[in-house]
């Protein structure tokens, strides 16, 4: 059962990506490099994703919504996996490396509960 209609989805995405870009001010993690880039690209990702979707919330309907969700699970677990990636999950500050693997977790959970209806309903009424 799908949860979370692709109008909701969209606006998730986008509150998530731009709390991703500036998550190191908000979480207090400027001084790690790694975490602060990689919070920061995968948060400008997010929101261009989310821009580019079928989505009746998104500007450019250009990824279909199923693309969207795929991209949006690899996303979430690179997000989740990132400080063991680029090695910031060693810090002795859980705040570096925690928002990292809560955020992704969460990117990923969202996008496995969202439906694709009315992205398909939204591709059939341009046509």
């Amino acid at each position: 059962m799908k949860l979370i209609s692709t109008k909701v989805h969209t606006i998730i995405g986008l509150v998530v990506g731009v709390t991703l870009i500036f998550a190191s001010s908000i979480f207090n993690f400027t001084d790690n490099t790694a975490a602060s880039m990689v919070a920061m690209w995968v948060g400008i990702f997010i929101v261009l994703n989310e821009l580019i979707t079928t989505s009746p919330s998104s500007p450019l309907k250009l990824v279909p919504m199923k693309v969207h969700l795929i991209l949006d699970i690899v996303t979430g677990i690179f997000l989740a996996v990132s400080p063991w990636l680029f090695n910031f999950a060693d810090s002795d500050q859980p705040g570096q490396w925690v928002p990292h693997l809560i955020v992704g977790i969460m990117v990923a959970g969202y996008a496995l509960v969202t439906s694709t209806d009315d992205a398909k309903e939204n591709t059939r009424s341009r046509s």
